[in-house]
């Protein structure tokens, strides 16, 4: 009987071993397949970020793009480099980039397009905050960018006319301009402030500068000559706003800006749109790109949005400025 009994005992024990190994052979099964599943479904993605300098629009429009790319769901590590403004270093990054295998370059100012380009026709490069990327050789039209580059142009086609138009309304006859002769983007920009500004009966006195260190020194040799600063999108010259600013406002001098990130900062006014979003924009390209759905051959590289004119009311106040209700402007307290 005791012997019948411990049979018994461990058949069952027996079995019941039997029916748990199956058990967790199942979960094994499943957690395999979802992990597989996962994996398929999850693409990542190795993305180059090539900047030519740290200032906030530039920042902004970084920001902007990986934004973009994670609300659309996309998996990806980001491998950033910032040239400080130093065209060789600038090089060297965009040469990295592309030995590195990165399945796109995000190249964020005209020069870091241009460098990013000459090392490769094969890996896609989406640029923004670029003003001309025509001249700039980047792309053969704005409709059909043809190549392996396209994006989104920081210049408005009516920005600088309506700046000029203000800046007329200021009072200002001479205005003062600094900038980096060594950008494509900037020397571009102010022959058609010059062109336009002709046509309104204003003149332009120009002060260029190589690296931000300059930009004060710069700036205080156009003061006595000019009634008012406007200042463009070159990255070297914001990259040192703070010490035209300083100048402007121990001279009563306006000055407007090109970018509503400087008008934060303390610069007058600008007609202007969110670098945010034009780095948004540039992401949503990359997105389409990186699914498939387009080339950059065949993807129209696109001007910034919602154009605006924002003053800094507490910079007005500083310069005695009664700003009009007929300027229609958005105020930064």
């Amino acid at each position: 009987m005791k012997t019948k009994n411990w049979l018994l005992m461990m058949m069952l024990l027996a079995v019941m071993a039997v029916l748990a190994a199956c058990s967790g052979g199942d979960e094994t099964a499943d957690d395999a397949e979802d992990d597989s599943a996962a994996t398929a479904d999850g693409d990542t993605y190795k993305i180059g970020i090539t900047q030519i300098v740290e200032h906030p629009s530039l920042d902004a429009a970084r920001e902007g793009f990986k934004a973009a790319l994670q609300e659309a769901g996309i998996n990806a590590t980001y491998d950033e480099q910032l040239a400080q403004g130093d065209n060789s270093l600038n090089t060297t990054i965009a040469q990295n980039l592309v030995n590195s295998d990165v399945d796109l370059i995000f190249a964020n100012s005209t020069p870091s397009a241009q460098a990013a380009l000459a090392q490769t026709t094969e890996t896609p490069i989406i640029f923004t905050s670029v003003t001309d990327a025509v001249a700039a050789q980047l792309i053969q039209s704005m409709e059909q960018p043809g190549g392996n580059v396209t994006g989104t142009i920081d210049l408005h086609p009516e920005t600088i006319d309506k700046t000029l138009a203000f800046i007329q309304e200021l009072g200002v006859k001479n205005v003062g301009m600094v900038y980096n002769a060594g950008e494509q983007n900037s020397v571009e920009q102010v022959k058609q402030v010059k062109e336009k500004a002709a046509a309104l009966g204003l003149s332009v006195q120009e002060a260029s500068v190589s690296t931000s260190a300059e930009v004060k020194q710069a700036a205080e040799s156009l003061v006595g000559k000019v009634e008012g600063f406007y200042i463009i999108t070159d990255n070297t010259v914001v990259s040192a706003l703070e010490s035209v600013i300083d100048v402007a406002n121990a001279n009563k001098l306006p000055l407007v800006v090109g970018e509503l990130d400087s008008v934060a900062r303390g610069g007058l006014a600008a007609y202007g749109f969110e670098y945010y979003d034009i780095g948004f924009e540039a992401g949503q390209m990359a997105v389409k790109i990186l699914k498939g759905e387009a080339t950059p051959a065949d993807l129209p590289a696109q001007y910034p949005q919602n154009l605006k004119l924002v003053i800094n009311k507490e910079t007005a106040d500083t310069l005695g400025l009664d700003i009009q209700d007929s300027w229609g402007a958005e105020l930064l307290e």
